[in-house]
């Protein structure tokens, strides 16, 4: 039987990088040792393009479930490792072939070691050859059932059969930090994930209403959080009472204008908090024309409040796409629950979709609101939240 004794990570689109490689390298090495901290028996090595994990009695299908989590990971293989030489290669890979119950197969060698004696395409015909010879597979090079991969190194080679896609992207936290306004639905986990995986280390502002939001829908975001931290470690999450300034707001802007300002006061807050936080942008799950604040007019009233940059990473998405990558991360279920938000407890009839500068403005100077914000900050809750182990359950 096969026994996989080492795991090959590949970086992928880390290795187009020049001047930065090395950061990105040492920060998604670290990265999949924190991933994989509960096996404190594994040992690490990376070179350049890749890093090999020695494994001992781990179970493979559980390492494979983290590592798909780490983002900077292009693929990885769970490999045999063996001495450099055409007879133990042969040998692994006939061993390989023999035990895999496949009609059809193909080799593949990626030569590191240039000095080795033969090249791959003789790598390739040796192993082959030894396969035909003693097995009833037969050669298919464009739809083999079986892919046997060879990478031959200076004193060892690494051979698999298998090749799993990792999350790509660049490793969560090498690109900087971004607060992400988190409301609690589809969309700003989705958000969350597509900002990680360009590299950037998430926190998150929540906006809370009480007593018109309940104490389930605050923990059903501080549960959101908590599962994406799996992909980076850990977040805050900043809890801001918007009680005050929401009620405020529908005083005095009435129906049309009443999310348009609330989406400015955001920003502002929002703006403030990532200020302190040594954030350099802020993020949202917004999508063009999705919603009435989302018409492209919306988005441009609301953005000039603030100067900071806003990442939007889902603004051309449909709901169905995102729909989809939230079933694909496991926080849809978690986001339909049926808890309000402040943004639909008072839920306006006819919102406006094409606002002005100058109608925003009027609206805001009818009440103090740079007092309410002020107080708002001062009284913000800051909440750490760290991946949840599999046996806990959400209450």
């Amino acid at each position: 039987m096969v026994k996989y004794d080492t795991v090959l990570i590949r970086y992928g689109e880390l290795s187009t990088k020049g001047k930065n490689r090395k950061d990105f390298i040492t920060r998604l090495f670290h990265n999949v040792k924190y991933a994989l901290r509960d096996y404190p028996d594994l040992t690490y090595q990376k070179t350049h393009d890749r890093i090999y994990i020695k494994l001992t009695d781990e179970d493979t299908d559980e390492i494979s479930a983290k590592l798909k989590r780490v983002f900077g990971i292009s693929s990885f293989s769970f490999t045999e490792k063996v001495e450099s030489n055409i007879e133990e290669i042969k040998k692994t890979c006939l061993r390989i072939a023999s035990e895999s119950n496949k009609k059809t197969f193909k080799m593949m060698t990626k030569r590191h070691d240039k000095s080795f004696a033969m090249i791959s395409d003789e790598i390739n015909r040796a192993c082959a050859g030894e396969i035909l010879h003693n097995t009833d597979l037969t050669v298919d090079v464009h739809n083999p059932e079986l892919l046997i991969r060879v990478e031959v190194h200076e004193k060892y080679t690494y051979i698999t059969s298998d090749k799993i896609k990792g999350a790509g992207g660049y490793p969560a936290g090498i690109n900087g930090k971004v607060l992400l306004l988190l409301s609690g639905g589809i969309d700003s986990p989705v958000a969350a994930y597509e900002l990680m995986k360009r590299g950037l280390f998430v926190e998150a502002i929540h906006f809370a209403s009480p007593p018109y939001t309940s104490e389930a829908a605050r923990n059903k975001v501080l549960k959101l959080a908590e599962m994406m931290s799996e992909y980076q470690g850990s977040m805050r999450v900043h809890v801001i009472n918007f009680t005050d300034i929401q009620l405020n707001i529908y005083k005095t802007a009435g129906d049309p204008y009443a999310v348009t300002i609330m989406r400015r006061m955001m920003y502002r807050l929002a703006e403030r908090v990532a200020q302190a936080s040594h954030c350099l942008a802020i993020g949202t799950g917004e999508s063009v024309g999705q919603v009435a604040s989302q018409t492209l007019e919306s988005i441009a009233v609301i953005n000039e409040t603030i100067t900071m940059p806003v990442l939007r990473p889902l603004v051309c998405f449909d709901k169905v796409e995102i729909i989809d990558l939230a079933r694909q991360i496991g926080t849809y279920e978690t986001s339909i629950l049926p808890f309000e938000d402040c943004c639909t407890i008072f839920d306006p009839k006819n919102p406006v979709t094409h606002p002005t500068s100058e109608k925003s403005v009027h609206y805001e100077t009818m009440f103090d609101y740079e007092t309410l914000l002020n107080e708002a900050i001062e009284k913000q809750e800051v909440i750490s939240v760290y991946p949840r182990k599999e046996e806990e359950e959400f209450l």
